[in-house]
């Protein structure tokens, strides 16, 4: 097992969903978007190869992995690092995920 640590953006991420579902949809919405998303954190804690390559591979980041939220249009966004993973964004399924990864990259 190697545990997610989460960078800053990645907690502002989920935290910005939480709020969001909140309004939209009340707090029991809210709670279930929490469980799901530390559900599927739980996931890639096990098994850090179960998430998907080919966003990385598309756009030229080494090493990037996604992973979907069950029930919820959000995708973890991680790198398998050592003995961690270094999550970096949790981004919706309608947001532009290329551009925004790869002007966060570009820039490192």
């Amino acid at each position: 097992m190697k545990p997610a640590v989460l960078r800053p953006q990645a907690l502002r991420d989920q935290q910005g969903e939480v709020r969001h579902y909140r309004k939209e949809g009340g707090n029991h919405v809210a709670v279930k978007l929490v469980n799901a998303t530390n559900a599927a954190l739980d996931q890639i804690e096990l098994d850090p190869g179960i998430g998907s390559p080919t966003l990385g591979k598309l756009l030229g980041i080494p090493g990037l992995r996604t992973w979907g939220v069950t029930r919820f249009p959000l995708l973890w966004c991680y790198f398998e690092r050592g003995e961690q993973l270094d999550v970096v964004r949790l981004l919706g399924e309608r947001q532009n995920i290329a551009a925004i990864l790869g002007e966060e990259f570009a820039s490192n």
